[in-house]
């Protein structure tokens, strides 16, 4: 299987004011086609190809490193396009996602402080995740490539904290970045749709 760069589903320009066009492609056309490429370059080396994107990732982790930085980085990309849209984030959140929130990390508020928290307070490069594991939700932070497959939960949202997806735009103010993505850029209906096909809905 040769794995290839997944198109955006918006033009480069739609996400401005909040995210420019200079950096969605570059982060899309330079970063996440070379995670692409390594992917590509190192999958005959090891003993998955053919196998899934899902299970490259969760088998390459502590056995192929290599392999494992690029195939995360690509999963983890090719879901981080779609959380973003025009017009997005805000509190406009379908019912059963809140009814998550609400009871496991305290309702809107406290999981938006909690969300921006992870990835401020990520040391290097990584991402913060909301995430589900046994129908329970909550806020984790991963270094480099890593995501919640990898610990047996499932990734709703999540915000790439490298300093490629935000220097452009927002220099150091790495808090500033993610209060915009919070805020003005989420795509709740793209949340909802992984949480109705985590099989962890309670």
């Amino acid at each position: 299987m040769i794995f290839t760069l997944p198109d955006l589903p918006y033009t480069y320009g739609a996400l401005q004011p909040y995210m420019s066009s200079t950096t969605l492609e570059f982060h899309h056309e330079k970063h996440h086609q070379a995670y692409v490429n390594n992917l590509n370059r190192l999958l005959p080396e090891s003993s998955l190809e053919g196998q899934s994107l899902v299970n490259i990732v969760k088998k390459s982790y502590m056995n192929f490193p290599d392999l494992f930085n690029n195939a995360g980085q690509h999963y983890n990309h090719s879901l981080f396009w779609n959380w973003m849209k025009k017009d997005g984030g805000g509190t406009a959140i379908p019912a059963n996602l809140q009814k998550g929130i609400d009871r496991d990390l305290g309702g809107y508020e406290q999981f938006r402080t909690k969300f921006i928290d992870a990835g401020t307070n990520q040391f290097g490069s990584g991402w913060c995740w909301l995430e589900v594991k046994d129908g329970i939700f909550s806020i984790s932070q991963t270094p480099n490539g890593e995501n919640p497959l990898i610990h047996g939960a499932v990734p709703l949202l999540g915000c790439d904290v490298w300093e490629h997806s935000y220097y452009l735009d927002y220099r150091n103010l790495r808090k500033k970045y993610l209060e915009v993505f919070f805020d003005h850029l989420i795509n709740w209906e793209y949340v909802e749709e992984l949480y109705s096909t985590s099989g962890t809905e309670t």
